[in-house]
């Protein structure tokens, strides 16, 4: 049993941080081993290949196994949304939190379709964060608070875990912290996100821009760029994230959103992702500079950009498949295969 990730300051998460534990390097070995003998040429199943590997190294044991995902979807508002940085308007988010628990959503489709059980977090959807352009996002006790949301969010045993979010005017969140955090220009992060365009999309750049301005210079780290300029929902993802390390759960992680709050404990140390993969590559364009940035290669790219985990929620299926060919496959012993051998 790992003990409880409790915190009460921002200290607290940064103690977690440091503390992150590192893989298992004898179940990574072992299933190294036992892919270099499997009943096909190496490298024939290309990437599918690697996930074995990473599974045995971050479940803490060989075989991996995917019997247990868990997907979580975590909704909050943002008070820039009053600017008109979304296509929709602020109260569509409660609305689409019914909508999760009702099942009627894209996450619940692609849940259902993958057979990966999932929970839906409320995250004080009445009370928005404070707008950007005006002061911080957060108080440092609700950033705790969010923060703690994830931490409580995954299940100890998951066979890996796919965090999501919904929350009307994240995206100009996400753009703005990720600018804060790796430099560029407005422009360079922001995009589309629910479909604006136009005079509405300078409006939502200029919300960005505007943002990192007032916070970029003042942050005294990562974790209070996310105070000041990111979300409930985002800071939950980036708790769970930091919990399943701890946890020794692997994380598959969705798309622009995801990927901010992921690149928060990306920037506080190097080796923060090494139990994450990223699902998808989001059409969001802030979400390819992201993964050139931390030199990230999704699994899929399927122009997806609705978030909710639901790319990771798909991706998980990739990994189902490379465990079975992983366990499933016979070795060229067992098989008695002859192997190939060098051309002379």
């Amino acid at each position: 049993m790992v003990k409880a990730l409790i915190v009460s300051s921002l200290d607290d998460v940064r103690a977690l941080v440091a503390a992150m534990p590192g893989p298992d390097t004898a179940a990574a070995e072992a299933a190294r081993t036992r892919e270099a003998n499997l009943t096909k040429p190496p490298g024939s199943l290309g990437r599918i290949e690697e996930f074995a590997e990473w599974l045995s190294a971050w479940q803490g044991h060989h075989p991996p196994e995917m019997r247990h995902p868990r997907a979580a979807v975590f909704c909050a508002n943002h008070g820039v949304a009053r600017l008109g940085v979304s296509a929709y308007p602020m109260e569509v988010t409660a609305q689409m939190h019914a909508n999760y628990v009702a099942g009627g959503a894209g996450f619940n489709a692609m849940c259902k379709a993958m057979d990966v059980p999932y929970d839906i977090h409320a995250i004080e959807i009445d009370t928005p964060t404070a707008d950007f352009t005006e002061g911080p996002a957060m108080t440092e006790a609700e950033l705790v608070a969010a923060l703690a949301v994830g931490l409580r969010a995954v299940p100890e045993g998951a066979s890996v875990f796919c965090p999501g979010e919904m929350g009307i005017g994240n995206t100009a969140a996400a753009a703005a912290l990720l600018c804060a955090l790796h430099g560029g220009s407005a422009e360079d992060w922001t995009g589309a996100g629910s479909g604006v365009s136009g005079a509405d999309l300078a409006r939502k750049i200029e919300v960005v821009r505007q943002g990192v301005a007032l916070h970029a210079a003042e942050a005294a780290d990562p974790l209070d760029l996310l105070r000041r300029l990111g979300g409930r929902e985002l800071a939950a993802m980036t708790g769970a994230i930091l919990a399943a390390r701890h946890l020794r759960v692997p994380v598959l992680i969705d798309g622009f959103l995801c990927s901010a709050a992921a690149a928060v404990l990306a920037a506080m140390r190097p080796d923060a992702l090494d139990h994450c993969r990223f699902s998808h590559a989001s059409a969001e364009p802030g979400h390819a500079l992201l993964m050139q940035k931390l030199d990230a290669k999704p699994i899929l790219h399927l122009d997806m950009r609705l978030g909710e985990a639901t790319g990771a929620v798909l991706a998980s299926g990739i990994l189902r498949t490379a465990v079975a060919v992983h366990t499933e496959l016979l070795t060229f012993e067992e098989a008695r295969v002859t192997r190939n051998h060098p051309v002379s």
